[in-house]
């Protein structure tokens, strides 16, 4: 079967970047450190599937960076082009650091342990034993993603609200036609991947049954309430 949304590449309205804009980014970059985004070291390729839709799939790019040796945050972009959007973040625990989480909000978390295993989580261009060294211990970590931008459905700006993605966590969920298109791309063999990674473990304890949405959807929706007031006095709305 076919996504329902093909991923796509829209073009960003505006004007090109002007020669003043450009002279000062050269400028700032010459003299700016940029220190939390010297701090990637790491280029992940997977795919992401909206919360409350799994047809809507989505190839992410992720560059992660360690805050510790526990904890890697990810930016993530729909490409790794130049010209990429930054489409989301992804923040990924290990199993200990999860499990110390509220359970209400372990469903917001989703594992990797199929990812890794079935090989369409790959680092692309490093070298499978190099790759693989890494992966064992993603497997037994888990993640919480946030898309800002829907760029599967053509949206030019990131437009609405802000989207909870979950994982791949079993065989049959990957349009396939999205799963060649990566593989031809980036001259790799997911199903080669599993064998070579079939020794690979996942979390120690097994996955956590509120992870992964629990296994249902889980829907972000806006709702209106009173602002709490920041001072002693209340804040009352003004209608004009």
């Amino acid at each position: 079967m076919d996504p329902v949304h093909a991923s796509i590449h829209p073009e960003v309205p505006g004007e090109k970047t002007k020669i003043g804009t450009s002279l000062v980014d050269t400028a700032a970059a010459a003299i700016q450190s940029f220190g939390p985004t010297k701090q990637i070291h790491q280029h992940l390729c997977a795919f992401h599937f909206y919360a409350d839709d799994m047809t809507r799939q989505v190839e992410a790019h992720h560059y992660c960076g360690h805050l510790n040796d526990e904890m890697r945050q990810c930016l993530i972009y729909d490409s790794p082009n130049a010209d990429a959007r930054l489409i989301g973040l992804e923040y990924i625990v290990t199993e200990e650091l999860f499990l110390t989480l509220p359970d209400t909000e372990k469903p917001l978390w989703h594992s990797h342990e199929y990812e890794v295993k079935s090989g369409v989580l790959f680092l692309p261009g490093v070298p499978g034993p190099v790759e693989r060294k890494d992966l064992e211990k993603v497997a037994k970590t888990y993640g919480k993603t946030i898309h800002f931008w829907q760029v599967d459905r053509g949206d030019e700006l990131p437009l609405g609200l802000p989207q909870v993605m979950m994982a791949l966590t079993r065989d049959g969920q990957l349009y396939p036609s999205l799963a060649k298109d990566v593989e031809s791309r980036y001259g790799v063999s997911f199903e080669k991947e599993r064998e070579n990674r079939a020794y690979i473990q996942g979390p120690v304890h097994g996955i956590h049954p509120k992870a992964n949405a629990a296994g249902v959807g889980l829907q972000t929706v806006l709702r209106e309430i009173d602002c709490k007031p920041s001072g002693p006095e209340p804040v009352h709305r003004i209608f004009v």
